[in-house]
């Protein structure tokens, strides 16, 4: 059923999904909103009860699951937590504005359109080329929720889906729910954020060098692999720029993010083909 839920999740988004209902932040935003004004507040406002209140939703929806016993529900509710948390529709249209942009060769709108996306996705790396960002965009929404699904199932898609919102730009109108919940410390935001993306961002380095340039990548990937402090987006930006080497003169350049997205694109189907080697040997449920 866990392949199931991830093929299904993956085609409906691509096909079907096109409303910010379908977002993750939506969800998330609501969970703020309501531990403002609840108890919860004094929980996420702790240095160290922020870790339980980050691992609340999906500790409640996972219990909720295992007291209903029902593969149905479980794959239905897989399908669509997973859904939710890989869609992504608001930095699709930034995406279309920036093709668009380019395409009728209005290089301020696309530069425009992908620094929208680098703020609002609260990307560290400045010097990221349109293809970095793209790659480290496609790591958060997809990789790295597939990943924490195939772990530890809806727990860990909801937790991460939480975190990776938290690293986000806060809008205005929400600024002050976010100010009484976590307050000036987000420790543990940032901790599990970290640890959260370590692993996967070598594994997904991994698939990255077996379908780009192998020896490139697996070297860049090699200088990363022990390093417990590297930024994660300095490894996933760097390990895919080896494995799909251009030219200084076509970076932040429409043949930039063309190949990095197509870079990403077979890394996921390179994962997902795994996957279902897994599950049909009986190694993976």
């Amino acid at each position: 059923m866990t392949l199931i839920s991830m093929l299904l999740a993956l085609v409906i988004e691509r096909l079907a999904v096109r409303s910010n209902a379908w977002q993750a932040s939506r969800y998330c935003r609501a969970y703020v909103r309501f531990s403002a004004g609840s108890a919860l507040n004094k929980l996420a406002s702790h240095q160290l009860g922020q870790y339980l209140w980050l691992a609340l939703p999906g500790a409640a929806l996972t219990l909720l699951l295992y007291l209903a016993d029902s593969h149905l529900l479980s794959l239905v509710v897989s399908t669509l937590v997973l859904l939710v948390a890989i869609g992504c529709w608001h930095y699709r249209q930034l995406y279309k504005q920036y093709l668009n942009a380019m395409e009728r060769g209005d290089e301020e709108a696309a530069f425009l359109a992908m620094q929208q996306i680098r703020t609002d996705m609260g990307s560290q790396r400045e010097q990221s080329s349109y293809g970095q960002l793209l790659v480290w965009l496609n790591f958060r929404y997809y990789a790295t929720v597939v990943f924490w699904f195939l772990l530890l199932g809806v727990f860990g898609v909801i937790t991460y889906a939480l975190v990776r919102h938290l690293q986000e730009t806060v809008a205005d109108d929400d600024a002050a729910d976010y100010a009484v919940c976590l307050g000036d410390d987000n420790k543990a935001v940032h901790c599990i954020a970290h640890w959260a993306h370590w692993f996967p961002a070598r594994l997904f380095g991994l698939g990255f060098a077996l379908v780009g340039h192998f020896s490139r990548a697996s070297t860049t990937l090699l200088s990363y692999f022990l390093d417990f402090t590297a930024d994660n987006e300095h490894v996933v930006a760097d390990v895919a720029t080896a494995a799909e080497p251009l030219p200084v003169e076509s970076l932040n350049t429409l043949e930039d993010s063309s190949y990095m997205v197509q870079l990403a694109k077979r890394n996921m189907l390179f994962f997902l083909a795994f996957t279902a080697i897994l599950t049909l040997t009986g190694w993976l449920g």
